[in-house]
């Protein structure tokens, strides 16, 4: 694949060579120029917005996959966090056991 970079730095290198080689007046040199100045500005700003489109598109599709991950993880926390009431729960039923076998022994 061809830079861009490289199109445009091509497409003026020839622009330059062919107003060095030609053997027009000088009005003529200038409008050519003037027209090639306009052509180059042009794709100049057409490659300018297509690069910033696709930056764009790439951050909104960074934060789309961000917030997926997150939701993921938010998920995962509360699956663990459950997990973890469960034990405490568990622990604290086998806690309350023992202390009613010691207030029965008192």
């Amino acid at each position: 694949m061809i830079h861009k970079g490289a199109l445009v730095l091509g497409v003026l290198i020839g622009a330059a060579a062919g107003v060095l080689l030609a053997p027009e007046k000088g009005s003529v040199t200038r409008d050519h120029l003037k027209k090639e100045g306009k052509d180059i500005k042009n794709q100049l700003s057409s490659d300018f917005n297509e690069v910033k489109d696709d930056l764009s598109k790439a951050a909104k599709s960074g934060k789309e996959k961000l917030r997926e991950e997150l939701k993921d993880l938010a998920s995962k926390t509360s699956y663990e966090t459950e997990k973890a009431i469960t034990f405490l729960e568990k622990q604290l039923a086998i806690l309350k056991e023992k202390n009613k076998t010691l207030q029965k022994t008192s």
